[in-house]
């Protein structure tokens, strides 16, 4: 069983785009600049942001959050996307999700610039991901195409199964395999909670991609010896006696599942530090489209 390392390996892309970040600010110019948009107080998201600020601030990224109270009004929160738009000297963007109930997350994702939105998550750059165009890929599903790809994982011909069919991870990552492109062109099965007899797919797959939010879900018998395994779920379950009083765990079932796995991700430490690194790699992306 080969360990999948996300977090080596968003280590290793960090130094990759410090060196770009580098030659930009020795060359007397401005750095990429990301901000982050959160709205309330919710310690994930908060931990999140927080998180990517650094991340960012240690590559040389200028790195800005703009806080907003949970009861900004979803007018006042367009008119602040608006002038993220229109600024400049801001080359990409995330608003934070999930946003308070009386704010419409749809209308705000569709109010951000495609050029400008880092997330992926606009239908402009989820359309160009079906249509094969260059634009952003949703961070996590392009940490895992690049999982795949750094540890040589091969794909073409294989079946693959994806249990989950969200637009942040399940669908866009199924329609990037199905692709003809490296790491692409395999055969792809997406299944989800209305899915029967999920068994019979599941022995079946070559790979299998988890992201459908539900702890330990994935388990032994459920899949075949030397299948590759991507846990993109996180979940977060009691753990009475330990300091924190819960642990991190994610949709596969690791202990049991790990010992037929030819290679697996770990939670945490898998395809989460990914979700980051890609995040400041579309950065980057959208600096040098702005520049150009």
């Amino acid at each position: 069983m080969i360990l999948i390392d996300g977090k080596k390996t968003s280590a290793d892309i960090k130094n990759e785009i410090k060196v770009e970040v580098d030659k930009i600010i020795q060359s007397n110019k401005r750095p990429p600049h990301l901000v982050a948009v959160l709205v309330g107080d919710d310690p994930a998201s908060r931990s999140y942001v927080n998180s990517k600020e650094k991340a960012a601030e240690k590559l040389g990224f200028k790195s800005s959050i703009f806080r907003f109270d949970e009861n900004i009004s979803e007018a006042k929160l367009l008119e602040e996307v608006a002038k993220l738009n229109d600024d400049d000297t801001v080359d990409g963007y995330i608003v934070q999700l999930p946003l308070p109930k009386h704010i419409d997350s749809q209308k705000v994702i569709l109010a951000i610039d495609p050029n400008k939105d880092v997330d992926g998550f606009h239908p402009m750059n989820l359309g160009k991901i079906i249509t094969n165009m260059p634009g952003f890929l949703p961070a996590t599903p392009y940490g895992i195409l690049e999982l795949i790809n750094r540890y040589k994982i091969e794909t073409e011909g294989k079946n693959v199964l994806v249990i989950g069919r969200s637009l942040i991870v399940g669908r866009p990552m199924s329609i990037l395999l199905s692709q003809k492109r490296k790491g692409g062109n395999a055969t792809v099965t997406v299944a989800h909670s209305r899915t029967k007899n999920l068994k019979d797919f599941s022995l079946q797959a070559d790979i299998i991609i988890v992201a459908i939010g539900s702890p330990h879900f994935l388990t032994a018998d459920m899949v075949k010896q030397g299948v590759v395994i991507i846990d993109a779920g996180i979940n977060s379950i009691d753990a009475p006696g330990t300091k924190r009083g819960y642990k991190l765990v994610g949709d596969v079932d690791f202990e049991n599942v790990s010992k037929k796995a030819g290679y697996i991700t770990p939670v945490p430490g898998g395809v989460g530090p990914m979700t980051i690194a890609m995040l400041l790699k579309n950065t980057l992306l959208a600096y040098q489209n702005n520049k150009n």
